[in-house]
């Protein structure tokens, strides 16, 4: 590993909100590049592409030098250590996230033993954001509100439409 202090930021992104971006930026300051790996689980039913969720995240940072857009499959501590990270970043919503994190962090820390993982905890006013809730409230034919960065609003509603026809 180098000596870089390279964080790979690990999801499904599907869809990417607007607590996925606030972690990246809040995080920048802490490591020299941030990667934000998007993971290829084709088991998992999404409403985005592995592509169309790359393309989006890459669009999103495209400003931003030390944020690097990749897709992995199989295990994250794996995927870190061929990046040269030595960090993982995760956020933190509530309790329910950390009793879900520490297990995989401990099983990372097995695999890879210089890899730490980083915990950010979500700024309040977006706490309640998860991409499965607004899944569910897009199958439910809800609005989730102001929660989806423009682009992904944008190419959400047209996937809908095309859905729908």
């Amino acid at each position: 590993m180098s000596n870089s202090r390279i964080a790979v930021f690990p999801g499904s992104f599907d869809p990417i909100h607007l607590g996925h971006v606030d972690l990246v930026e809040r995080a920048l300051p802490l490591f020299d590049e941030i990667v934000v790996a998007v993971l290829n689980n084709e088991h998992k039913r999404t409403i985005f592409s592995l592509e169309e969720r790359v393309e989006m995240l890459e669009e999103l940072f495209r400003d931003s030098a030390r944020v690097r857009v990749a897709s992995f499959e199989g295990l994250v501590a794996d995927f870190a250590r061929t990046e040269s990270a030595f960090f993982l970043l995760r956020g933190l919503r509530n309790g329910k996230d950390f009793e879900y994190e520490l297990p995989m962090t401990v099983m990372n820390r097995r695999l890879v033993p210089e890899l730490e993982t980083v915990f950010l905890p979500t700024r309040p006013e977006l706490c309640d954001l998860s991409s499965s809730l607004i899944k569910e409230v897009l199958k439910l034919g809800g609005d989730p509100g102001e929660v989806l960065p423009e682009d992904v609003r944008s190419r959400l509603a047209a996937k809908l439409k095309e859905a729908a026809s």
